[in-house]
């Protein structure tokens, strides 16, 4: 369990659930939410369908991580979730 504390870098046991709560409903609603939104466009493209789920997940991440308690948490995670896709730019 410590690995798994260490891993999340979070305090506690309880706030190791928390966080496992929250990525599971996160995952299964964003997933239920885009499908809605493609449902409503009329759109049929997986493109498009894959950028709906990536999109939603960011912003159900923080809203439900943030009913549990866990905004200051989940807010770092955005953070760095959102660096990963900065482009860098060539000094050359």
């Amino acid at each position: 369990m410590d690995k798994l504390k260490n891993l999340f870098r979070v305090s506690s046991t309880y706030q190791l659930i928390v966080v496992f709560i929250v990525f599971g409903i996160t995952g299964s609603l964003s997933l239920v939410v885009s499908d809605y939104i493609s449902q409503f466009f009329n759109l049929d493209s997986i493109i498009l369908s894959i950028i709906f789920v990536l999109v939603i997940y960011q912003f159900l991440l923080i809203i439900i991580g943030t009913l549990f308690g866990e905004f200051d948490y989940f807010w770092e995670m955005e953070k760095k979730i959102i660096s990963r896709f900065k482009f860098k730019k060539n000094t050359n």
